[in-house]
């Protein structure tokens, strides 16, 4: 079955509105393993606007469960990583002024710098992920790069919604899954996914894990991470 990487960065993106201690996302990350998640996502930003520092080690020490830590690949955070060791890092676009990740990080432009946090991280004892767009010169650069894992974005996906235009791009991430696979990479994929759209996705071969935050926090709000997270489950299975 795929597994579930539960990102609780909206969590604290509350907490940080009032710059005060509640909710606790490691209290989140807890619920959301005793609902069934199999994995915990959290993005440490430079702009430091949801994830704190202090977050880390406490999500290490307390969850039982695959800590997943995205990062952009700058000096700052990488050695962050390489301190708290997260099972898993996955490399992201970061840009001050966007609401959210806006799309793949572009592998081909930025091999230079990449490929340097790759190997830091690597050397550390830690799984890497890049997350890129489903496109074959991106997939074809993660594998030289020594990846062992690409996240492949779906973010053109999760906002089509005209039938022939999720049609198309569920057919890209189809063909880019397989190419990854080919390539030799455990494949991943995350952004915008809801209990709705994530059927079809659930269903495409070699995918291997989702990272979903906000969609599962909005429902959170209004039942509970338990059963948020469990409904999700349930959505994907």
């Amino acid at each position: 079955m795929i597994r579930l990487g539960v990102n609780i960065d909206h969590v604290a993106t509350v907490r940080q509105a009032r710059r005060g201690r509640e909710p606790e996302p490691v209290a989140a990350a807890v619920l959301a393993s005793l609902g069934g998640a199999d994995g915990i996502t959290v993005h440490l930003r430079e702009d430091r606007r949801h994830i704190q520092d202090r977050d880390l080690p406490l999500l290490r020490q307390v969850i039982d469960r695959r800590l997943n830590l995205e990062l952009a690949a700058v000096d700052e955070i990488v050695a962050i990583a390489c301190t708290v060791k997260p099972d898993e890092a996955t490399l992201v676009p970061e840009r001050r002024e966007e609401v959210t990740t806006e799309g793949g990080l572009d592998l081909v432009a930025n091999e230079h710098n990449v490929r340097a946090a790759v190997e830091r991280l690597l050397q550390a004892g830690i799984e890497v992920s890049l997350f890129i767009d489903p496109d074959p010169r991106q997939i074809a650069t993660a594998a030289r790069l020594g990846a062992g894992a690409v996240e492949i974005h779906t973010g053109r996906y999760s906002e089509a919604t005209a039938g022939a235009d999720v049609e198309r791009e569920l057919a890209n991430l189809a063909t880019a899954a397989a190419l990854a696979h080919e390539h030799g990479l455990h494949v991943h994929m995350g952004h915008g996914l809801n209990y709705v759209n994530v059927r079809a996705i659930a269903t495409i071969p070699h995918v291997e894990e989702l990272n979903i935050g906000h969609s599962i926090v909005s429902r959170a709000v209004l039942v509970g991470m338990e059963r948020a997270v469990r409904e999700m489950k349930v959505a994907m299975g």
